[in-house]
C-alpha cells in the first residue's frame, strides 16, 4: 500500500554549532520515519570556524538522506535560511536552529496540527530558557515588532516552523540578517496564508554563543529592523509582487 503522507525536508542553519548539530541531525532521522516515507535532512553550515564542517561531512558518510551545504563565508542567519529553503525539495519544510535550544522531537506536535487548511505551523515558547538580560531584550523586541509589523502570532521569534514548501512560489525572501524571521512571517501573513500555533519547549544553550541577541549587535539589529519596517509596512512593494504571483498560480487573491 502506497503512503500518501507528504514528504518532508528538515534543515538546520548552523554557525559554530559543532557541539550540538550532530545530535539534532540524528534526532531528525529518528523522528522522520514516523511521519513520512520520503524525507531528507539538510544542514546549512554558514561559514563556521569551529569543527562543524567535519561533523557534517562525517554524518554524510553514515546517512544517505543527509545533505550538508557549506557556505565558504558567513552569509548571516538570513542567508543560511534562504539557502535552506531554496535547497529543500519535499512537500513540507521544517527548520530550527543548530544550537539545540529546540528539540526536533517536537516536530511531531507540529505535524499533528497540519490540516489541509493550514499552511504554516509555528511554535511558541512555553518558557524562555535564557539569561535574564536576553529575556528582557526578547520581551521588548517581541512587543516592539508585534506593534510595528502588525503580527498576529504570539511568538514571532520562535524559529521552530513547519511550512508548506509551495508558499515560496508566492513569498520571496531577501534578508541576510536575523530579521529574516520578521520578513518571513510578515510576507506569509500578508499573502493570506493560514497559521496554526503549537507550544514547544525552549532549552538552555549548552554550546557556543548567541549570534543575534547580544549587546554589540543590538544597534545593528535595530537599524535592520527599521529598514525592514519601512520596506514592508510603509512601501509595501511585496504586496503587488505576491498578488501577481498568486494570480499566476490561479489562487484567489481576494
Amino acid at each position: 500500500m502506497t503512503s500518501e503522507r507528504p514528504s518532508i525536508s528538515v534543515f538546520f542553519p548552523a554557525y559554530n554549532d559543532a557541539g550540538t548539530i550532530g545530535s539534532l541531525v540524528i534526532t531528525a532521522f529518528h523522528v522522520l520515519p514516523e511521519l513520512t516515507d520520503d524525507y531528507e535532512v539538510i544542514v546549512v553550515n554558514d561559514g563556521s570556524s569551529d569543527y562543524t564542517a567535519q561533523v557534517l561531512d562525517d554524518l554524510a558518510t553514515k546517512y544517505p538522506r543527509f545533505r550538508p551545504i557549506h557556505h565558504p563565508k558567513n552569509r548571516g542567519y538570513g542567508g543560511a535560511l534562504r539557502t535552506g529553503f531554496a535547497s529543500a525539495t519535499k512537500d513540507l519544510v521544517f527548520y530550527t536552529d543548530g544550537d539545540a535550544q529546540y528539540d526536533p522531537n517536537e516536530l511531531r506536535d507540529l505535524y499533528q496540527v497540519l490540516t489541509p487548511e493550514v499552511d504554516i505551523v509555528n511554535g511558541y515558547k512555553i518558557a524562555r530558557s535564557d539569561p535574564l538580560h536576553r529575556k528582557i531584550i526578547g520581551r521588548i523586541y517581541h512587543h516592539g515588532v508585534k506593534f510595528l509589523f502588525g503580527f498576529k502570532l504570539r511568538d514571532v521569534d520562535c524559529d521552530f516552523r513547519l511550512i508548506r514548501r509551495n508558499v515560496f512560489d508566492v513569498v520571496n525572501l531577501e534578508s541576510d540578517s536575523g530579521t529574516i524571521c520578521l520578513e518571513l512571517v510578515k510576507k506569509l501573513q500578508d499573502a493570506g496564508f493560514n497559521f496554526a500555533e503549537v507550544p514547544v519547549h525552549h532549552y538552555h544553550r549548552t554550546y557556543g554563543k548567541s549570534q543575534f541577541f547580544n549587546f554589540p549587535r543590538l544597534w545593528r539589529t535595530l537599524i535592520q529592523l527599521l529598514q525592514l519596517w519601512w520596506k514592508l509596512v510603509i512601501l509595501g512593494k511585496h504586496l503587488k509582487e505576491q498578488a501577481a504571483r498568486q494570480r499566476a498560480l490561479g489562487r484567489d487573491v481576494g
